[in-house]
C-alpha cells in the first residue's frame, strides 16, 4: 500500500476532491486503483490568507512495485496496512463470569470486544444510565440537587460523556488499536471523518447516543449491564479474587474483575488499599479553567472571527516557569462550556464540555500545573486524593457551593471581582465571585499568572484583564496507579486494572484503547464460559 503525504488543497474544498487531484498529480488512472482512504487531514493556517487542508492518503494500486521504481516523490512511501487483530482464545476454560466495573470508554470497549467474542461480560455502573444521568446532572446544574453516585464523573459513559469528546491521543500504537477505537465509534453513530481528522471530536450530545448504542449491543450479545450498582468489596483467597460485593449486600463469584472505575472512584481506591492491592501515588496537574471570546481565538488562529468550514478554533500552549514547573493548557473546548463537575458534596471541581457544534460564545481550556507526590501531604498511596480534596473543599467554601470565578486582573492583585467585563461566562452551573488565590497552592497560582502573561505573547488578548478564571480543575488524571504485571493483572490475581482510573490512560481514546488491551489479555488466557442458558 502507498501512503502519500503533503497533499494540499484550499480548506474549502470537499474531501471528495482529494482523489481526482491526487491522481492527476501522480499520473495514475482511476481504473488502476484497488482501494483508497484518507488517512489523515489537518489544517495549515500559518498563512492566514491561504489556509490549506493537508491530507495524507492511503492508496492501493495495480503494479505498485513498478510505480515505486519510477517514483521520485519523497512524500510517497510503501507501508503495511495497520489492521487490528483480536487474538485467538486461550486454553483455560472460564468457569465464572467476567465482571467489568465502570461503563466509561475503558469498560465499554473492553465489554464490547469480549461480548462480540462470546464472553457475555457483566458491567457494573455505580451511576445511572445516560438518559437518567443527563437529567440528574441538569438538576444539579440548575437547582443544586447533588447526587454523589450520578453526576459529571459517575454514570454511563464515564467522565468523558460530559466533556468535549476529544478523540486525539499521543499514545504510540503499532497494533491498530487507535484506528479500531475510531472505527467502532463510527459504527455506533460518529461521523466517519473522525477516523482521519487530526483533532477529531464527537461532542457530549453525540457521545450520549453512542454509549447507549454500545450498551444495547453488549446486552443483545448476552452481556449484562447493571446501573446504580457499586463495587463495595472483594473477597480474596490464595492471592486471587474470588467474588465481589455489590452495594454492600449482594455477593457474586467472578473469574476476572476488570477495574475500569475512572479517576474519581476514591472509595474504590480505599477499598482496594484495605486489601493491600499494589498501588502507588502518581503525578497529575491542577489549576483553573480560563474563558475567552471564541472570536478572539478564531482571529488569532485563522485570521477571521468566524468561518463555517473551519468552525471554532482550538489552541494548545505550554510554558516553563521561573520556578521550574510547567504550566500548560489541557482539554481545550472550542465553543464550549465550563461545567461544575463535583462528585463529592463538599467539594467543587470544574471541567470543560462542548456539544458537537462547538457553537457557544466562549473558548475555554484548563490551565494547569503539574504536581508530584513530593507536593502531597504524606507518603500514603491516597495522598494525592487527600491533596485534591483539600483544594476542592477550599473552592467549595470560597464559592459557597457554586463555582468560584475571578477576572484575570483581580486574580493577579488578589481582589474579589465585582462584575464581568467584555467576556461573559458560559457555564453549566451557578457561579460566585471569589479569590482563587485561596483555592490553590501559592506555587500553582504563581505559575498560572506567569503562564497567562507568557501566553499573551502567543495569542493576542490571552492575557486580557477580563478573561474569566474558574476553579478548581483537579481531576486531570488519576492520582493513583494500580500496578499490573506483564499479563495486565494486578498484585491480586484475576484483577485487571484498566483505563484512566487505574493510571494507564489520559482521555477517551487512550482509555478505550486500554479497554481493548485488557480484553485481549483475557482472551489470550481464557475460552468463553459455556452458555448454560441454551
Amino acid at each position: 500500500m502507498l501512503r502519500i503525504g503533503q497533499i494540499k488543497l484550499p480548506y474549502r474544498e470537499e474531501d471528495t476532491k482529494v482523489l481526482p487531484y491526487l491522481l492527476k498529480k501522480i499520473h495514475i488512472q482511476e481504473k488502476d486503483i484497488i482501494s483508497w482512504r484518507i488517512f489523515k487531514k489537518s489544517i495549515d493556517a500559518r498563512k492566514k490568507d491561504a489556509i490549506m487542508a493537508v491530507y495524507t492518503v492511503d492508496l492501493e494500486i495495480k503494479k505498485e512495485s513498478a510505480f515505486m521504481k519510477r517514483n521520485r516523490n519523497k512524500n510517497i512511501r510503501q507501508v503495511e496496512r495497520e489492521d487490528y487483530h483480536f487474538p485467538e482464545a486461550g486454553d483455560q476454560m472460564m468457569k465464572k463470569p467476567i465482571v467489568i466495573v465502570g461503563s466509561g470508554p475503558a469498560g465499554l470497549f473492553c465489554g464490547l470486544m469480549l461480548a462480540r467474542n462470546g464472553y457475555r461480560p457483566m458491567i457494573l455502573e455505580r451511576g445511572m444510565d445516560v438518559d437518567a444521568r443527563q437529567k440528574s446532572v441538569q438538576d444539579f446544574w440548575e437547582k443544586g440537587t447533588f447526587d454523589p453516585e450520578s453526576n459529571v464523573q459517575f454514570g454511563e459513559g464515564g467522565a468523558g460523556t460530559f466533556s468535549d469528546g476529544k478523540l486525539n491521543t499521543l499514545v504510540k500504537d503499532p497494533y491498530g488499536r487507535h484506528r479500531k477505537v475510531l472505527e467502532l465509534f463510527t459504527e455506533f453513530g460518529a461521523d466517519r471523518s473522525i477516523t482521519y481528522e487530526n483533532k477529531p471530536h464527537i461532542g457530549t450530545d453525540v457521545l450520549c447516543h453512542i454509549v447507549k448504542a454500545m450498551r444495547e449491543e453488549i446486552i443483545a450479545l448476552g452481556g449484562d449491564v447493571r446501573f446504580q450498582t457499586k463495587l463495595t468489596d472483594i473477597r480474596v483467597e490464595g492471592g486471587r479474587v474470588q467474588s465481589i460485593c455489590m452495594n454492600d449486600r449482594e455477593w457474586m463469584d467472578c473469574e476476572c474483575l476488570v477495574l475500569a472505575v475512572g479517576h474519581s472512584a476514591r472509595d474504590t481506591f480505599s477499598m482496594l488499599k484495605s486489601h493491600h492491592m499494589s498501588m502507588t501515588a502518581k503525578s497529575f496537574a491542577i489549576g483553573v479553567r480560563i474563558e475567552h471570546p471564541q472570536t478572539m481565538i478564531n482571529m488569532s488562529q485563522y485570521g477571521m472571527e468566524q468561518d463555517d468550514i473551519l468552525g471554532s478554533a482550538p489552541y494548545k500552549l505550554t510554558h516553563t516557569c521561573t520556578n521550574g514547573r510547567g504550566v500548560y493548557t489541557f482539554c481545550m473546548c472550542p465553543g464550549g462550556y465550563v461545567v461544575n463537575a463535583a462528585s463529592e458534596a463538599d467539594g467543587t471541581v470544574v471541567n470543560g464540555m462542548s456539544y458537537h457544534g462547538r457553537n457557544s460564545d466562549n473558548a475555554n481550556s484548563a490551565l494547569i500545573v503539574t504536581v508530584t507526590p513530593e507536593d502531597f501531604p504524606s507518603e500514603d498511596v491516597m495522598a494525592g486524593v487527600e491533596f485534591q480534596r483539600i483544594w476542592e473543599h477550599k473552592a467549595y467554601e470560597a464559592g459557597h457551593g457554586q463555582v468560584p470565578v475571578q477576572l484575570y486582573k483581580d486574580f493577579c492583585s488578589g481582589e474579589i471581582s465585582k462584575d464581568f467585563g467584555g467576556v461573559r461566562p458560559v457555564h453549566k452551573g451557578q457561579t460566585c465571585f471569589a479569590d482563587l488565590n485561596q483555592c490553590l497552592p501559592p506555587y500553582v497560582c504563581d505559575c498560572l499568572k506567569e503562564g497567562i502573561e507568557a501566553f499573551g505573547h502567543k495569542i493576542k488578548g490571552y492575557d486580557r484583564e477580563d478573561a474569566i478564571l474558574s476553579g478548581v480543575e483537579t481531576r486531570t488524571s488519576s492520582p493513583i496507579r494500580m500496578e499490573r504485571n506483564e499479563d495486565f493483572e494486578s498484585s491480586i490475581a484475576g484483577i485487571y486494572p484498566c483505563g484512566e482510573g487505574a493510571g494507564y490512560a489520559g482521555g477517551i481514546t487512550s482509555a478505550a484503547m486500554d479497554g481493548l488491551r485488557i480484553a485481549e489479555a483475557i482472551r489470550k488466557k481464557y475460552s468463553p464460559m459455556e452458555n448454560t442458558d441454551k
